[in-house]
Parts: structure tokens; sequence; C-alpha cells
């Protein structure tokens, strides 16, 4: 049985249904009940062509995923859209939510394993095309396909402090919000002010800071089915250098402890306090598993970092899963732990979900 809707890249602003329950937000915004269908209908491809005869940003069929993901892996999608504004977003989203064709919103895909026989549906990316940013005073508004490292040092450079944890997270805008991204127990959501959304019908709205409620690394926009198009940020003023020292001590930190060379998605596995407190870091578990540096196809283990899994050169999505699946195996077996995945995998129909549960 094939399932139709939203599913979420949590580099870019669309949303997916969180396995730890409904989201509790104050608003309209509901979860997501995605459409079941056997077959996708024999008109499928008429209507991707509709779409395209739409003016709704750049379009590229059959576009290789594996150019738009840090991981360079996977296949073709059907259709890939480049929207460059709000709305052109609601009228993707509109027009495949009346059809029922299968959505992923991505931003830099920084963080996803996209399957080798690629998707069939729609890939929204919201990047370059959909980027622009403003300063007015103390507060920035950006649109969802900024570039987080550039909006950092764009607010360095106007003296203004907040994102400095962000300087190193390769990702854009919509995601982070999405997520409460950050790094050093830090999160986006404590500089937001508020949020533009496109919801699943194609309706723009409007949330603050408090519809969102942010946690670590979670908000109440997962599950919604809606896409962060935009969002404005408060900030602090400082001086410029103390902002810059600040940015350079966490990038040759993580210079210093990342692999840079081969294409990989960062963080693999899930790190949580209670992790921490029980058994460590993933990283420090899979190095004294013995894992380091384990290869399976193309996909390896980093031998610098072993919670990051290396392309090293034509590594397929199986490659990967069966990488992570290894890796899972022993790592219960020696300690009785279950590592959970932090990449999502999207399989041929769109639905996204943590690797691990793909992996077997």
């Amino acid at each position: 049985m094939l399932r139709t809707g939203f599913y979420l890249s949590s580099d870019c602003g669309i949303l997916y249904p969180e396995l730890s329950g409904p989201a509790n937000l104050n608003s309209e915004l509901k979860l997501i009940e995605p459409m079941s269908v056997s077959v996708l209908k024999n008109s499928y491809r008429v209507q991707l062509a509709e779409l395209a005869g739409q003016q709704v940003g750049r379009l590229l069929f059959n576009e290789p995923l594996a150019a738009h993901t840090s991981w360079q892996i996977g296949g073709p999608a059907d259709l890939l859209v480049e929207p460059t504004s709000v709305a052109h977003v609601a009228a993707v989203v509109g027009f495949v939510r009346r059809h029922g064709i299968p959505l992923l919103v991505i931003g830099q895909g920084t963080n996803l394993l996209f399957d080798d026989a690629g998707m069939r549906g729609v890939v929204l990316r919201l990047g370059d095309n959909l980027s622009g940013s403003e300063i007015s005073g103390n507060r920035i508004l950006a649109e969802a396909g900024a570039w987080v490292p550039g909006l950092a040092r764009r607010a360095m450079q106007a003296g203004l402090a907040g994102l400095e944890h962000t300087i190193g997270i390769p990702g854009t805008l919509g995601g982070l919000v999405l997520m409460n991204g950050g790094s050093q127990r830090r999160g986006i959501g404590d500089n937001v002010r508020r949020v533009w959304v496109v919801d699943r019908e194609g309706r723009e709205r409007t949330l603050t800071r408090e519809d969102c409620h942010f946690s670590y690394r979670h908000s109440a926009l997962q599950g919604t089915g809606a896409v962060v198009v935009k969002a404005e940020l408060e900030l602090e003023r400082r001086e410029p250098k103390q902002i810059r020292r600040a940015m350079l001590e966490d990038l040759r930190e993580r210079r210093r402890k990342f692999p840079r060379k081969q294409p990989n998605c960062g963080s693999v596995f899930l790190s949580t306090s209670a992790m921490h407190a029980s058994v460590g870091p993933p990283g420090k578990i899979i190095e004294e598993a013995g894992l380091k540096g384990t290869r399976i196809g193309q996909a390896e283990v980093s031998p610098q970092h072993a919670n990051f899994i290396l392309n090293l050169g034509g590594a397929t999505s199986q490659d990967v899963l069966s990488l992570i699946a290894h890796i899972r195996r022993v790592v219960f077996e020696r300690i009785g732990f279950d590592l959970c995945c932090e990449v999502r995998y999207v399989n041929t129909v769109g639905e996204l979900m943590p690797a691990h549960l793909a992996s077997g």
C-alpha cells in the first residue's frame, strides 16, 4: 500500500509525524493523516505535466537526487521544483495535496539518505532561489532557503549575537527552525520571534514563538504538514570581533573532530542527554566497539569520527543501510544499547523515516 502525503527533511521546512506522538500546537494546524492509495493513478504523469505548465519556479524532470544531498546518494525524482517565491510554494503544496501526489520538501539535503531508485513524486527544494534576508535593528527576517552559516556571518558583520552556535551547521533556515536545531546544547528557537508557513492546504499563515513550543531539538511545528517559508530572528547587540572569535573557535573544533573530505551526512546516530549519562556519545560507543574503518560496499565508518559514515565513491543507499544495521547490531550485542538514527531515509514514494527503521 502506497501512502502519499507530506514528509520532512530536517534541514528544510516540511514536517513529518514524530514517533513521540502528536504536536501540541495551539492553532489550526493539525497532524497529517496521509492519504492511502493502492497504486498511483494512470493520470499521475499527466498531473505532473499540468504542474509543470504553471509558473512555480525552476522545474527539473528525472533529476538525480544524489546531486541534492551531502551524501551524494540517490536516484532520480520524477520532478524537482525550485520555487522562487512563497506563492510558488503555496501553489505546489496545494496542487499535490489536491491530486494526492507524494511531496518531499528539502533544503541542502545534509541529513538525508535517498533510495537508489529515487522518488516517485515531487521534491520541492528550498534553496538559493528562496534565500533572501534583511536586517532591521536587532532583527533578521530571512527566507527558509537561507544558508545557515551565511546567515550567521551576516549577523556577525552587523554586530548581532545569538547565531554563533550555528556557524558550522550545513543546512538551511527552514529545517533549523523546524527542528529547533543548533549546537552546544542551544537551539535556534531561543531567537525566533515569528515563523511564516504554508499549511498543507497551500494557505499562508504566521505563527509566534509561543505557537511553536520550542524544546530541545523539537518544535510543535513537527507533524503538522506545514512548510516553513520564512522566519524573524531577534538577536543581541555585541562587538563583531567578539562574535567572530566565538565562531572561529567553533569552526576550529569542528575541523579537528569531524571528517571533511569524503561525502557524508554529519552525525548518523542520535545523541541524547540520557545516552551521555549512561553509556556516552554515539561516536565513543561505536569506536569502543572497534567499528572505526568498518566498510560495506563503498560506505565506511569514518576512521576520524565513528558517528560519521563516509561515501568513498559510488556508495549506494543499501550500502549505508547495511552498515547502519551492522553498527546497531554490534553495539546492542556489546552493551545492550539500541542506537537510533538522526539521519533520515527517504523511500521511493517520499516516506521519510529515521534510517535505522529502514535498515532492518
